[in-house]
C-alpha cells in the first residue's frame, strides 16, 4: 500500500535541553491501524502533536498525503482527523450541532446526509438533540470521534481512545475502528491498553524515551519475539530444579510446584519430549501438563526492559 503519512528525522527538543523525540522516521501506509505503544512520557502525544500541527518540531519532515506540514499546512491538517484524550466538548451544546460547527471549521460545505452518515455509523443519530453535558464518558468518547471525521479526513489519530472506558465500551468502540478502516481510512492509536493493540492493529510501534524502538508486522513481531512455555506441574513441590533438568530455559514456579520450560516454536526440534523424558528419570511425578504462548504485552514489556539496559 503507498505510504500516507512519512515522517524523516523528526526531532522535538524543549528549553533547558530535554528531547521528547530523537530522531523519529515512520512510514504510515494508506488504509493501515497502526498502534503506537509507550510508557506515559514515552512520547507519543508529542509526535501526534507535532505531525497534526499543534507542536512545532525543531527538525525533520513530515507530510501528509504528500503535503509538507509546514510549508502546506492547510492541506495536510485539512486530510487529518484528530480524536485527543481529553474530553474538550461544550457541555451545553447539541451533539448535531458541535459535529456540525467541526465540518465548518474546516471550510468544508453544510452537508446534513454526511453528519447523518458520521453519527449513525457512531451510534449517536439518536442522540443528536441531546446536550453534551446529558452523555454518558463513552459517548462524549464517540462524539469526540464524529467531530474528527465531520471534514471527511484521509487519517485518524486517537489518542488514547478508550481511557477511562469501561470493557464493553472498549469493544464497541474496537468494532468503530474496525469499520472507519473498512471504509478506508488510515488510522493510528496511542494506547496503554496492549490487548487493544493486540485486537485491532494491523502494525505494532513501540516508542520509549522519544526513540522508535522497532515498528513491526503485528502477526510477524508475536512470532518473532513470541515465546512459548511448557508448566509440567507436579504431584508433589520441590525446592529446586533437579540436577539433570537445570538449563537456562527451565526455571522452578515460586510455589515450587511446576516446572517452566521455554522453547522456541520456529526450531527444528522443541525439547519437549527429552525434557519429559528427564522429568520421568529424575523420579519426579506429573500432575498435568500445560502451554501457553507469550502475549504482546510480554514483548512490550521484554521491549522496555531491553532499551532501559
Amino acid at each position: 500500500m503507498p505510504t500516507i503519512v512519512d515522517i524523516q528525522n523528526l526531532r522535538k527538543s524543549y528549553a533547558g535541553g530535554f528531547e521528547a523525540l530523537k530522531g523519529v522516521n515512520l512510514e504510515i501506509e494508506q488504509g493501515e491501524i497502526l498502534a503506537l505503544l509507550g510508557s506515559n512520557g514515552a512520547g507519543k502525544t508529542t509526535l501526534i502533536s507535532t505531525i497534526c500541527g499543534i507542536t512545532t518540531a525543531t527538525s525533520g519532515k513530515v507530510t501528509v498525503g504528500g503535503h509538507d506540514i509546514k510549508d502546506d499546512f492547510r492541506a495536510a491538517r485539512s486530510m487529518i482527523g484528530l480524536v485527543p484524550q481529553e474530553i474538550n466538548l461544550e457541555p451545553f451544546e447539541r451533539v448535531l450541532n458541535t459535529v456540525r460547527f467541526s465540518r465548518g471549521l474546516f471550510g468544508r460545505p453544510a452537508d446534513e446526509a454526511v453528519l447523518e452518515k458520521i453519527l449513525r455509523q457512531l451510534s449517536l443519530w439518536d442522540k443528536k438533540d441531546s446536550q453534551i453535558r446529558e452523555l454518558s464518558g463513552g459517548m462524549k468518547r464517540r462524539v469526540l470521534i464524529a467531530k474528527a471525521l465531520s471534514h471527511d479526513p484521509k487519517v485518524l489519530f486517537l489518542d488514547e481512545p478508550t481511557a477511562g472506558v469501561d470493557v464493553e465500551l472498549r469493544k464497541d468502540m474496537w468494532e468503530i475502528v474496525a469499520g472507519l478502516k473498512a471504509s478506508g481510512v488510515t488510522i493510528i492509536l496511542t494506547t496503554h491498553y496492549i490487548e487493544e493493540a493486540e485486537a485491532i492493529a494491523d502494525r505494532i510501534g513501540v516508542i520509549a524515551k522519544g526513540e522508535l524502538l522497532l515498528v513491526e508486522e503485528k502477526d510477524a513481531l508475536m512470532a518473532r519475539m513470541g515465546k512459548k512455555q511448557l508448566e509440567v506441574q507436579l504431584t508433589e513441590p520441590i525446592t529446586e530444579v533437579p540436577l539433570t533438568l537445570q538449563s537456562p530455559d527451565v526455571e522452578l514456579s515460586a510455589d515450587g510446584r511446576s516446572l517452566i520450560y521455554t522453547y522456541d516454536t520456529n526450531a527444528e526440534r522443541t525439547g519437549i519430549t527429552k525434557l519429559l523424558s528427564k522429568v520421568a528419570e529424575s523420579g519426579l511425578v506429573l500432575q498435568d501438563v500445560a502451554t501457553r504462548q507469550s502475549s504482546l504485552e510480554d514483548i512490550f514489556v521484554d521491549l522496555l526492559k531491553e532499551d532501559a539496559a
